[in-house]
């Protein structure tokens, strides 16, 4: 199996910036794709950026679009998501995920491994 682990969560005010890692384990990692996602207190799931593994291929979501960038480091089997002029509106728990889906998805249930989530708070 592929663990799926969160880092670089916390606090931040209104306009700052964060950046967070997830680094896969357990076997060589050769997934097709690797998204952030992010749920807030009583609101569903919320698609926020993916990356194709092999091209680097990008998505994002329209409400992070220009103020966010995911990226990957093979050799680390590591993706990062720097969160740039962030909004009280991005508090969430924010989580990793990857799936072996060649093209962009951006809906949950395609995505075969998760990881536990971090939390991000943004003060106004």
């Amino acid at each position: 199996q592929v663990q799926l682990v969160e880092s670089g969560g916390g606090l931040v005010q209104a306009g700052g910036s964060v950046r967070l890692s997830c680094t896969a384990s357990g076997r060589a990692f050769s997934y097709n794709t690797m998204a952030w996602f992010r749920q807030a207190p009583g609101k569903e799931r919320e698609f926020v950026a993916a990356i194709t593994w092999g091209s680097g291929s990008t998505y994002y979501g329209d409400s992070v679009k220009g103020r966010f960038t995911i990226s990957r480091d093979s050799a680390k089997n590591t993706m990062y998501l720097q969160m740039n002029e962030m909004k009280p509106e991005d508090t969430a728990v924010y989580s990793c995920a990857a799936t072996s889906v060649v093209i962009i998805t951006t809906t949950p249930v395609t995505y075969e491994y998760w990881g536990q989530g971090t939390q991000v708070t943004v003060s106004s």
